[in-house]
């Protein structure tokens, strides 16, 4: 059995309180809590704890200091459950502790995966333009259930991807205009795979490019890469010149026809 023989306010944190016990043997300091615990057990000069008391306040003490740690690390953002685990444990926080203050959180909503997720998926569709199974693999690794997942990936209809691939490929179609319409379309299913669509989505948006009418794109790109590889061959002639070029252009993904039609132009052309 202890005693609590004084209280005293720390000097550089007037939030936390010293309590100082005698057990038999005189006044010693016994343990620090905050004003929050200080009045959950109404702890005052003269009170009698004994040994299992003192360990449920300190319990306590833990829990709460453990607590306030989650609250600042989730009010920056949202966080998920696993997320706050993570956290505390590079505190080198007891599980034990941690589970009370996930339970805590998670009943105050402090912590709420379902929100979580469908704010999450949200936010990559409409903003990063990110498809779903690149969603899902990011949720996956912020420890968020497989259930859970599939849940909020439900708002993210197809026609909703399909429309944010399009748009991904005009963005995207600026940075490859010099190169042939197949290497154009292989780098364009490379990023639309990278970004996490589907490969029927990606087909579907491929398809629909494809169906746009015919510009003069094809041609400018076949001329810069032409001119390029002239550079690179002007040094050949006749026979051996045109199979180097056509070789080279072929290899770049465009068609025999267009690779005639700029080898016969190309005399009229002023590469110099």
């Amino acid at each position: 059995m202890a005693v609590i023989t004084k209280i005293q306010v720390q000097k550089n944190n007037k939030e936390r309180y010293n309590i100082y016990i005698d057990k038999g043997s005189g006044e010693e300091y016994g343990f620090s809590v905050d004003g929050y615990t200080l009045v959950k057990y109404n702890l005052r000069k003269g009170m009698e704890v004994d040994t299992f008391e003192l360990s449920t306040i300190l319990f306590d003490e833990e829990v709460r200091k453990a607590y306030l740690q989650a609250i600042s690390y989730l009010s920056y953002q949202m966080r998920t459950k696993n997320e706050v685990e993570e956290q505390l444990r590079k505190k080198e926080i007891g599980q034990a502790i941690i589970n009370e203050v996930i339970a805590k959180l998670t009943e105050e909503a402090y912590i709420n995966d379902n929100e979580y997720a469908l704010a999450y998926v949200r936010t990559q569709s409409n903003v990063s333009l990110k498809g779903p199974q690149r969603i899902t693999r990011e949720l996956q690794e912020k420890g968020i259930s497989s259930s859970i997942i599939i849940n909020s990936l439900h708002e993210y209809t197809k026609d909703k991807q399909i429309t944010n691939a399009i748009t991904l490929c005009d963005k995207k179609k600026k940075t490859y205009r010099n190169v042939s319409a197949l290497q154009m379309r292989q780098k364009l299913e490379e990023m639309l795979l990278r970004k996490g669509y589907t490969r029927d989505v990606v087909s579907i948006c491929l398809e629909e490019l494809e169906e746009e009418p015919e510009t003069d794109a094809e041609w400018e790109a076949v001329l810069y890469q032409g001119q390029k590889y002239h550079q690179k061959y002007k040094k050949y002639s006749g026979w051996e010149y045109q199979t180097k070029i056509k070789g080279a252009l072929y290899r770049k993904g465009f068609s025999l026809e267009l690779i005639e039609r700029f080898l016969s132009e190309s005399e009229e052309l002023d590469f110099e």
